[in-house]
């Protein structure tokens, strides 16, 4: 996993740039999600996954980032991706080190990161 120090730099710098981004590439998303105690949306830009019933998140920082946290509590988010807007339900964090379930120039990325966490999201029926 990466580590927290450049989360926080990620955060108040990389963030910005990469947030401009995320709603347009196929695999960058943004994660609309509300704070736990302060009910603030957050806007989060994340790496996603497509697949059959959903998206996968990789988690980067690991399952106990604020937002992976608070997407769980609340079960489920938006997620703004290829400049469209879906809701997603059932949230699970997934420990699976080996990262098949990306795509294959994602998963070298993953595996040099050690992030063997991702965060499973269903569509909405």
């Amino acid at each position: 996993m990466l580590p927290r120090q450049l989360a926080k730099f990620n955060r108040l710098i990389t963030n910005r740039t990469y947030g401009r981004l995320a709603g347009h590439a196929p695999w960058m998303g943004i994660v609309v999600h509300r704070g736990r105690k302060s009910r603030r949306e957050y806007r989060t830009p994340v790496n996603v996954h497509p697949f059959a019933d959903g998206y996968r998140i990789s988690l980067d920082y690991g399952p106990e980032s604020d937002w992976v946290q608070n997407v769980v509590a609340q079960g489920g988010c938006s997620l703004v991706t290829r400049r469209k807007t879906v809701e997603l339900v059932a949230p699970q964090v997934i420990q699976y080190p080996e990262a098949n379930w990306a795509p294959p120039a994602a998963r070298r990325i993953l595996a040099k990161v050690g992030s063997g966490y991702y965060l499973q999201l269903r569509y909405v029926d």
